[in-house]
């Protein structure tokens, strides 16, 4: 494998994200400040700023909010040469408020975007050339009938690449009913690797607790499922049976959107790098507590030295201030 082939390759919808100054109510609010979101391009993001080759897939159109997206995946060193840019459809976008202490409104734009377009005539196996690890969500193949076409797609080739298929369902109601979910995304998460999803999500999508669902998928395909409880707390399990839990770092939260994807992130990254169960779990909660101070799904994603910092502060008693 060339040196310059990307570790990781994500694919999925990457939109503008217009976020409400802290604190005021989406409907009240007159400032927003412009960023990127989606699970997957966060993903990127993140696991780029940490060190590795990353690539992201998907699709934008061909407007200023496409060309941020991209900008802003380039500027943090994401692989977007297979991006695939739509001049007929739009780039979907989210609004959303920020508060730490009550529930946050998120309102999506994105019926009919140039990602919703996804089709498997846009997939090629040279995307997954050269490629350890394949993450998806499952938003994307929620998105249309097409883009789970093409979702299959990529986990086939990837499968037959060899690559590691790594798969968080993403859960999002407002994309469709629980059914709905788990028709299409359900039979998904036979076909993964690494299984990193809440406890909620499982039992939304098998209709058995997290626990059985788990044990019923270690004994096909998948090696490793993580569960992330509604306590913030994470189990690791095994195919091998190996069972390791962590609990999450108590930090002051600004923010709760985008934990999930950064504890992927840095799940993910202690993985690539060849180390064990509970330092991946570590990290994963650690990337996640350093997320959720901040406003945005990106904000917080750290460097691999912020990272192992942090990391010390928290289990090691190390001094908080860089100095």
């Amino acid at each position: 494998m060339a040196e310059s082939a990307p570790e990781v390759l994500t694919c999925g919808e990457a939109m503008l994200l217009m976020l409400a100054e802290p604190g005021m109510p989406l409907a009240r609010a007159v400032n927003f400040r412009r960023a990127v979101g989606g699970a997957e391009s966060n993903v990127a993001a993140g696991l780029s700023r940490l060190g590795h080759r990353v690539r992201w897939f998907g699709r934008v159109g061909a407007d200023p909010a496409g060309e941020a997206v991209l900008a802003q995946l380039r500027a943090d060193g994401v692989d977007v040469s297979y991006a695939d840019v739509d001049p007929d459809a739009p780039t979907g976008m989210l609004l959303r408020d920020s508060h730490p202490q009550r529930a946050i409104d998120v309102q999506y734009y994105r019926a009919g975007s140039a990602a919703s377009r996804l089709a498997p005539e846009h997939i090629s196996p040279e995307i997954t050339a050269g490629v350890r690890v394949l993450h998806l969500s499952g938003i994307t193949p929620i998105l249309s009938p097409s883009a789970a076409e093409a979702t299959a797609k990529l986990v086939e080739l990837a499968h037959a690449a060899g690559a590691l298929v790594s798969f968080d369902p993403n859960v999002r109601r407002k994309l469709a009913g629980p059914e709905h979910w788990a028709e299409v995304v359900g039979p998904l998460l036979a076909e993964a690797d690494l299984l990193l999803a809440g406890d909620d999500e499982l039992e939304l999508l098998t209709g058995e607790s997290a626990d059985a669902a788990a044990a019923r998928l270690l004994r096909g395909r998948t090696d490793t499922v993580v569960i992330k409880r509604a306590d913030h707390t994470a189990t690791a399990l095994t195919a091998d049976g190996t069972r390791v839990d962590q609990p999450p770092y108590d930090v002051r939260l600004a923010d709760p959107v985008g934990a999930g994807d950064a504890f992927a992130t840095g799940f993910l990254s202690a993985r690539l790098r060849g180390l064990p169960l509970d330092r991946a779990l570590a990290e994963g909660a650690c990337v996640a507590a350093l997320v959720i101070q901040t406003v945005t799904d990106t904000d917080g994603l750290p460097t691999a030295a912020a990272r192992d910092r942090a990391l010390a502060a928290f289990t090691a008693g190390g001094d908080a201030v860089h100095r």
